[in-house]
């Protein structure tokens, strides 16, 4: 009997190896975009806040389970913040208005559903993590007053269009909406970044 279901487990994984190797497959890209980006106190927009435009750039990696589901990672240098907001140095007594701009090197890893007659369509969403690399305001360096880390949802919605067997040109809109408080000093306000944008990049598949 055991040696009965240890075949059958075999045999199953055998099966799904096989599976694997045939639905499974892996896709490079590079991309980038225009970012429209502000920032959030509490539930409602700052009304000091207004949308900064800037742009965002990275890589990322597809990771098929089937023809229909993969596991997308993204790195990206991501540049957010807000247009016409101010900040408080409580420590040092500085006052400073202006556009901020925060950068961060951001990790999104999403489920992503793949859609459509020729599955080019695709729509993903999952966690994203953010390390903040700068921030400045007006050449102030802003960046002490800051958490050094964002947390919160990505999600987006695509389509590949093949140029040829080996390359397929993308064009999508894909959003951030922040969980964590991105400001140290707050006074019991939560400062959260939201963002969306428009990318567009070559995808390589591997198989």
């Amino acid at each position: 009997m055991k040696k009965t279901k240890l075949l059958l487990t075999l045999l199953c994984l055998c099966a799904y190896v096989a599976n694997a190797q045939e639905q499974g497959s892996i896709e490079f890209g590079v991309g980038g975009g225009i970012n429209f980006a502000t920032i959030t106190e509490g539930n409602n927009t700052n009304d000091n806040g207004g949308v900064r435009t800037a742009f965002n750039a990275g890589v990322f990696g597809d990771f098929f389970f089937s023809d229909r589901w993969s596991l997308k990672v993204k790195a990206l240098y991501d540049s957010k913040g807000w247009k016409n907001g101010y900040v408080e140095d409580y420590d040092s007594y500085t006052y400073s208005e202006g556009a901020m701009k925060l950068n961060y090197v951001t990790v999104p890893v999403m489920a992503n559903f793949h859609f459509g007659k020729t599955r080019n369509w695709y729509v993903n969403f999952g966690p994203y993590v953010g390390f903040l690399t700068s921030a400045n305001i007006q050449g102030y360096d802003a960046k002490p007053l800051f958490n050094s880390v964002d947390a919160g949802l990505a999600f987006g919605i695509g389509v590949k269009i093949p140029i040829s067997e080996r390359c397929k040109f993308f064009v999508e809109y894909d959003g951030q909406a922040g969980l964590a408080n991105i400001a140290k000093e707050s006074d019991g306000y939560s400062f959260k970044n939201s963002r969306f944008g428009f990318n567009v990049g070559v995808a390589f598949p591997l198989k």
